[in-house]
């Protein structure tokens, strides 16, 4: 049985739904059980934990065989890297406790920087708890999400404008995050998966001004880049409702990007490249 912890985000709900339509025996584990019939329509098997309960989390991971973790990113933590140990030592217990046999952890580009990433640290944390494990872990680190520029979709379409807080001319690695997924699938449903740190990227790498282009002609209207100052960070985190702590985190996380922190290692990595570009994923989301 493979476990997908985080099953109804982005990227853990698009892997169960990979692997169910592969016919592969998938468990989801899920936080909210609201979100379980919709699961449980496709044939999957769902249980119902809180990730810090320890207790909890390893009765719903048990009789599974291969588990998928990750470090959802929480807007109202008041202690994010507290929480992240708290999580990644659960983990590491449920684990020992239930004889899962592979782990496959979702990680992020930049988890190879012990310090100055900010929230990229949480993946760091993450790839060191479970690389002392007797089993041989599995680290996914994807590129930037292209979904991440649909939260200014609003501003583009009323204003015209696309916010960012990069350099207008920075590329930086990006992927689509349903690609991911089905990467992520492929390699659950593959018996002869080979451990090791995969490094996902898409075709290209792409600037705010290339997201703005490709916008533009998605959505057939005019798009300009509007860089948020460096100094206007902090109060931008904090007018999204972001806690203080959450608030530094995504603030050093930015900065870190913006640095380069946020690149492929590349040094005793796997490196995958994924097909859908930019374009294709804008028109499979927007029209």
């Amino acid at each position: 049985m493979n476990v997908i912890l985080g099953a109804s985000g982005q990227v853990g709900s698009a892997v169960v739904a990979a692997l169910a339509e592969k016919q592969v025996p998938v468990r989801a584990v899920i936080r909210d059980a609201s979100k379980a019939p919709e699961l449980e329509k496709k044939g999957v098997e769902v249980r119902i934990a809180d990730y810090f309960d320890a207790n909890a989390l390893q009765k719903a991971v048990e009789g599974g065989e291969l588990l998928l973790v990750l470090t959802p990113e929480s807007l109202t933590s008041d202690d994010v890297m507290g929480e992240t140990d708290a999580l990644v030592t659960n983990y590491r217990e449920v684990i020992a406790a239930t004889g899962i046999r592979q782990v496959v952890g979702l990680s992020s580009m930049g988890a190879q920087h012990a310090s100055g990433t900010g929230n990229l640290l949480m993946s760091y944390k993450l790839e060191q708890a479970l690389a002392g494990l007797p089993v041989q872990p599995i680290f996914v680190r994807p590129a930037y999400y292209y979904s991440n520029w649909l939260m200014y979709l609003e501003s583009v379409r009323e204003q015209g404008t696309l916010p960012t807080f990069f350099p207008e001319d920075l590329a930086i690695p990006m992927a689509s995050p349903l690609d991911v997924a089905g990467f992520i699938a492929d390699l659950i449903s593959n018996p002869n998966r080979e451990p090791g740190i995969y490094e996902v990227d898409g075709p290209q790498a792409y600037s705010a001004r290339d997201v703005a282009q490709v916008l533009a002609e998605v959505l057939a209207q005019e798009v300009s880049v509007a860089p948020i100052p460096r100094e206007s960070w902090e109060a931008s985190f904090r007018q999204a409702g972001f806690t203080p702590d959450v608030t530094r985190h995504f603030v050093a996380m930015t900065q870190a990007v913006v640095e380069g922190k946020a690149q492929p290692e590349r040094r005793g990595t796997i490196s995958v490249q994924l097909g859908t570009t930019l374009n294709e994923y804008f028109k499979e989301q927007l029209t």
